[in-house]
């Protein structure tokens, strides 16, 4: 059976002191760097999601002067700046596909943007015949929830590593993992594969 690591948005602007931040985002960062050291080798594919808006422009309505922190956010990860980077927390080396999404537009799910090469989520899962992953990352309740959602969308069984995900708020969060686990996907408490 092919297994997948889906790491959904470690980056400087969702960790702490960020555009974005949320508490415990280099918790999550560290944690995913030590999973990635001990098991590394039992995933055939691990892909890592960024936000990677553009620098000039609303992104298509996502950033507002006076966000509503619902469908409207403040400027955060612009491409090429440190706050779209990867948190140094993490640690990258034993990542197979990087992912932007967002580019121009909202986007929540990593399955919304491209690696460089131009490859989807979707194609990489579908090339490497993926039928379990694991998703970590940055915040439960918006781009996890959106990734795993599609990701059980994609025909995926999907396993939610609960201690290595953090969201924006806790009842939202309780929320999406709820919806998520109702969705098919597994909520996984240890994190061990």
């Amino acid at each position: 059976m092919t297994r997948a690591l889906l790491i959904v948005d470690v980056q400087n602007d969702f960790t702490e002191g960020g555009a974005l931040a949320v508490a415990g985002g280099d918790a999550v960062a560290a944690a995913v760097s030590e999973l990635l050291a001990e098991r590394a080798a039992e995933y055939d594919v691990i892909i890592a999601s960024r936000d990677w808006h553009d620098p000039d422009g609303d992104n298509g309505g996502h950033f507002a002067a006076e966000p509503d922190y619902v469908d409207t956010w403040p400027v955060h990860c612009v491409a090429g700046t440190s706050g779209a980077e990867y948190d140094p927390l993490l640690a990258t080396d034993a990542v197979t596909h990087h992912v932007r999404k967002g580019q121009g537009k909202p986007a929540y799910s990593m399955f919304e943007g491209a690696a460089d090469d131009g490859e989807t989520v979707a194609e990489i899962l579908t090339a490497n015949g993926v039928l379990t992953a694991d998703v970590v990352g940055i915040a439960t309740d918006h781009c996890v929830r959106a990734s795993a959602l599609d990701a059980i969308a994609h025909g995926v069984h999907v396993r939610i590593l609960t201690g290595l995900v953090t969201g924006v708020g806790e009842d939202s969060s309780a929320a999406a993992l709820a919806e998520l686990a109702h969705a098919g996907a597994e909520l996984v408490e240890d994190e061990r594969p």
